[in-house]
């Protein structure tokens, strides 16, 4: 096929067929002709020339062109599309490097091959021009709820027609045991947009809890107009969820603007869910009274929150505790997640056991240690003194508020316990010094014989040693592993070193062996605190 006046408008309309057909810019086709035509062109010309084709796009001519690039002379290397300064000068005025020179070829007469090569080329950017296409229309609704048919059924996957291309619900994001049949609507949250070299992947899901949130965005005008705001969402999908909402107008509720007149809008989401049942929670910055309010409808006795830990204990009457805990552990495991924490729920018999063994062993501590009776032991752990140190460095006037103790009793008592942490100080050192801790961990401030004893056993054995250390290494912390937390227990834990002081002892330890330069370090708190003033 020669391109010759005859076919010249042919070019213009299969391209604007081929655009209208696929939906795409016909410039873009257009495009994808002149690549095929330069393709097919260097073909006959060779390869290493510089050949391109402009296709007129009012009367369809096609101009094929030889360009030469005007390079410096030791860059030259292709002699058929570029030249030196000297050389350009025998076409152009005045040649500088960068310059291009193009003259017109005459056009090429494309054999069976390479029209063939054309087509391929031309099929293969219309597709790309098709997938681009998709992945700008579906990149911006990742996070929406769109509405599609069922197309057909792959191993559990449901692949949904979504108008300008399929969709993939895969079989774990399906509620329970749906089942969906060719042609049947379908509605659902646009979880993922991938760009793939197969074409953009559009993954769905009906299990997010995002899905619910959606649809109660849609079914609730307040939650839409910024009125009321869902702060938290959990799902067991097709069971159970629970959802967390605060209103910024103090004249609704958000919990009865949610429900609905006779409860028609949070019916029409567990519709939508199939008959997933739903509590709707108000919810407070107060993180006890947010707990309580998560574990309806479990009555709650006693809240105590260790916010360091990210864990909550939950004190219920006794035959509130199946309700707290609900089947296979569903609604304390949906309080959890809707709170983020972790929920430990005992019954007031099971805590009272609990309180009553601490008192029991705190008891025992100071009748060993500080030769007292049971009546005395029990006296100070009543008042508050949980540990020797409590007791031998506390203001002597705490200790004497307790009945019957006088200024030599509370002398001697501290005197008592001083003499045995002494004794346990001279014995942590000496266990030390036999693993082998050398003197410049024993001298840094901050470390107790006890602390130092601890490190030697866990091979820390010099202030290189310690500077090397992470802070959750020496005060335990809590790492999220596959939706669970697990607990990272530290070397100097059972001390009550907090993160941040443990932060502060290895910093110190690093600059003392010169690895940082206080300099930066103060730098860098100051650019810190100019931050939070600005936020």
């Amino acid at each position: 096929m020669a391109i010759t006046s005859a076919n010249q408008l042919e070019l213009l309309q299969t391209a604007e067929a081929v655009a209208r057909e696929k939906m795409i810019d016909p410039n873009l086709v257009v495009e994808a002709m002149e690549e095929s035509l330069a393709r097919a062109a260097k073909s006959r010309y060779g390869s290493e020339m510089d050949i391109r084709v402009s296709i007129d796009r009012k009367t369809g001519k096609a101009t094929f062109t030889r360009v030469r690039t005007v390079v410096a002379d030791e860059d030259l290397e292709n002699y058929q599309a570029e030249f030196t300064v000297e050389q350009a000068k025998q076409y152009m005025a005045d040649p500088q490097i960068g310059d291009e020179f193009s003259e017109e070829v005459p056009p090429v007469e494309l054999g069976r091959i390479a029209a063939q090569s054309a087509k391929q080329v031309i099929l293969q950017k219309v597709r790309e021009a098709e997938r681009d296409k998709q992945y700008e229309e579906f990149k911006d609704r990742a996070g929406t709820i769109i509405n599609g048919s069922v197309k057909r059924e792959e191993y559990g996957n449901v692949i949904v027609d979504v108008g300008a291309g399929e969709a993939v619900l895969r079989r774990n994001e399906k509620i329970g045991r749906e089942a969906y049949r060719p042609g049947d609507r379908i509605r659902a949250y646009v979880k993922d947009v991938r760009r793939e070299p197969r074409g953009p992947q559009i993954f769905l899901s009906r299990t997010a809890p995002e899905f619910m949130a959606e649809l109660f965005k849609m079914e609730v005008p307040e939650i839409y107009e910024g009125i009321i705001e869902i702060k938290a969402v959990a799902r067991d999908p097709g069971s159970r969820a629970k959802i967390a909402v605060i209103s910024f107008d103090n004249s609704i509720d958000p919990v009865g603007a949610c429900v609905g007149m006779r409860g028609s809008r949070v019916q029409a989401v567990v519709n939508e869910l199939q008959g997933e049942k739903i509590d709707i929670i108000p919810w407070n910055e107060d993180t006890p009274t947010f707990l309580v309010n998560a574990l309806q409808p479990a009555e709650v006795s006693k809240v105590v929150l260790d916010e360091e830990a990210g864990k909550i204990e939950v004190v219920v009457p006794e035959e509130q505790l199946s309700l707290a805990i609900g089947r296979r552990g569903q609604n304390v495991r949906l309080a959890s997640q809707l709170t983020g924490l972790d929920i430990d729920i005992m019954t007031e018999e099971e805590e009272s056991k609990r309180r009553q063994a601490e008192f029991e062993v705190r008891t025992k501590l100071f009748m060993e240690n500080l030769d007292l009776d049971e009546f005395f032991a029990q006296l100070l752990v009543s008042e508050g003194f949980t540990n020797l140190e409590e007791v031998a460095y506390v203001d002597i006037d705490e200790l004497l508020v307790i009945d019957g103790v006088d200024d030599d009793t509370a002398n001697e008592l501290q005197a008592r316990a001083r003499d045995v942490l002494e004794a346990q100080n001279r014995k942590a050192m000496e266990r030390a010094r036999e693993l082998g801790v050398e003197d410049s961990l024993v001298e840094f401030e901050g470390l107790t014989p006890q602390m130092i004893e601890a490190l030697a056993e866990d091979g820390v054995k010099s202030l290189e040693d310690f500077a090397t250390c992470a802070d959750w290494e020496l005060a335990g912390g809590w790492t999220t592993v596959d939706g669970a937390r697990v607990k990272d227990d530290g070397v100097l834990e059972k001390f009550d070193v907090s993160l941040e002081e443990a932060q502060d002892m290895i910093m110190t330890a690093r600059v003392m062996l010169g690895w940082v330069d206080p300099e930066e370090l103060e730098a860098d708190a100051e650019d810190e605190i100019e931050e939070g003033a600005e936020e």
